[in-house]
C-alpha cells in the first residue's frame, strides 16, 4: 500500500482519465476514445545519458465505437474502475484475482467481461503508463520469487526483521516493496550481490559468504521479477550500495543483467524506479573458461535458440558497447556456454571462496 497522498492522487488520475474525460465526450455527443500509449519495441527508446531504456511518446486510440475496439475500450473502463475501488479500500489483491473481480457476463447476452487473464494483465499495464504508478500503487501484487539475507535489519508491515538470521531459506522479497511497506534499518553492507539462480544463492548463503564479504546476496529465481527490481534500486539508492550481477555464461543471463542494469522493453516505462544504471556485472564472463582452466566437459553447445537471441541481444542499442560485443562474439567464437555451477568442477566453494572475491578485489567486472 502507499501514502494516502499517493492513493488520494490516483485516485483522481483514475476517475479524471477514465470517468470524467469519457464523460465529457459523452455529453459533448463526441467519439469515446482513449490515448493509450504503445508499449513495443517500435516506441522504446535508449537513453544514452542516463543509460536507460525508457518509453516514448507515440500513442495510439481506442475506440468505442470500432468493432475491433469497443470490447478492449470497455475492458479498460471496467479494470480503471476495479483498480480505483481497491485503491480507495485500502486492501492490496493479486493480478489473478483482479481478473476474477472483473469477469463477468454482460446483461442478457452470452458475452463475458474477459475469457482469460492475458486479456487483463495487458490493461493494467496500459493504467499503470496513463497515471504514471506502479501496479504496486494500484494495491495489485504479482507472484513473489525472490530471497534475500546479509547485514541488514527492515522493517516490513511493522514487523521488524533482522536478515542476518534467516536461515538456509532467506528472506521472501514481496511484490510491494515501497517504503511504505518495507523500511530499511541498521544496514551494515557494504555491496549487495545479485545472484540469477536460487540454486547458486543457496551455497552462497550455506557458505555465509554475506557475512565474510559484509553483503547482502539477492536472487530472483531467474529474470528478477518487480518486486526484486524495484527493491535492488531501492537499496541502491537508499543505502547508497553498488550491486554486482551473477548470471550465467549465456545469452539469456545477459540479458538478465542488462534488465537489472538498464530495464526491460516490457516494463520500459517504469526502467528509472527499477532499473540500476551503475549495476555491474561480475560474472560469468565467456572468457572464464580459459581463465579459470574449466574442463570442456562442464561447456554446453550453443542451441539454435541460443544463436538466434545472440543475434537479437546485438541489434540492441544499449548492448553496442564494445566490451559486450567482445563478450558475445567469443561466445559464439567458442560455441559453448557455461552454467554458474560450471565452476563447482574446480570445488563445490569454488565461486564463493575464489572466484568472487578475486573478482571483488581485483575490480573485474564490466558496466
Amino acid at each position: 500500500m502507499v501514502s494516502k497522498e499517493k492513493s488520494d492522487l490516483i485516485i483522481k488520475k483514475l476517475r479524471e482519465i477514465y470517468g470524467d474525460e469519457v464523460l465529457k465526450d459523452l455529453e459533448k455527443g463526441n467519439e469515446l476514445s482513449l490515448d493509450i500509449v504503445i508499449r513495443t519495441l517500435s516506441n522504446v527508446i535508449f537513453d544514452e545519458k542516463e543509460q536507460l531504456i525508457t518509453l516514448g511518446n507515440k500513442t495510439q486510440k481506442r475506440n468505442f465505437f470500432s468493432m475491433d475496439q469497443a470490447r478492449k475500450f470497455m475492458q479498460t473502463l471496467i479494470v480503471a474502475d476495479a483498480c480505483q475501488n481497491l485503491v480507495k479500500s485500502g486492501k492490496t489483491t493479486s493480478i489473478r484475482s483482479l481478473y476474477y473481480n472483473t469477469k463477468h457476463t454482460i446483461g442478457d447476452s452470452k458475452e463475458n467481461t474477459f475469457e482469460d487473464q492475458i486479456e487483463s494483465d495487458p490493461i493494467i499495464e496500459d493504467i499503470e503508463v496513463s497515471i504514471n504508478a506502479l501496479r504496486e500503487e494500484l494495491h495489485l501484487r504479482a507472484n513473489s520469487k525472490g530471497v534475500m539475507v546479509g547485514n541488514l535489519t527492515i522493517e516490513d508491515s511493522g514487523d521488524e526483521i533482522d536478515l542476518r538470521k534467516m536461515g538456509s531459506g532467506g528472506w521472501a522479497i514481496p511484490s510491494i516493496v515501497e517504503a511504505d511497506i518495507i523500511k530499511f534499518k541498521n544496514c551494515d553492507a557494504k555491496f549487495i550481490l545479485f545472484i540469477e539462480k536460487d540454486t547458486v544463492w543457496g551455497r552462497f548463503n550455506e557458505d555465509k559468504f554475506w557475512k565474510k564479504h559484509n553483503c547482502m546476496i539477492i536472487h530472483g529465481g531467474g529474470q528478477p521479477p518487480r518486486g526484486v527490481r524495484r527493491l535492488l534500486r531501492r537499496m541502491h539508492d537508499e543505502l547508497k550500495l553498488p550491486v554486482y550481477v551473477l548470471v550465467d555464461n549465456d545469452p539469456w543471463g545477459f540479458y538478465i543483467y542488462s534488465v537489472v542494469k538498464q530495464g526491460s522493453i516490457n516494463l520500459a516505462y517504469e526502467s528509472v524506479r527499477m532499473a540500476v544504471p551503475e549495476a555491474k556485472f561480475i560474472g560469468l564472463s565467456s572468457f572464464d573458461q580459459d581463465k579459470y582452466n574449466l574442463p570442456k566437459e562442464v561447456t554446453i553447445k550453443l542451441n539454435e535458440g541460443d544463436k538466434k537471441r545472440i543475434k537479437e541481444i546485438l541489434n540492441y542499442k544499449w548492448f553496442h558497447k564494445q566490451s559486450w560485443r567482445d563478450e558475445l562474439n567469443h561466445m559464439v567464437k567458442k560455441g559453448v556456454k557455461l552454467e554458474l555451477e560450471a565452476l563447482s568442477a574446480k570445488d563445490i566453494s569454488f565461486i564463493t571462496e575464489t572466484y568472487l572475491p578475486e573478482k571483488i578485489a581485483k575490480k573485474e567486472w564490466l558496466e
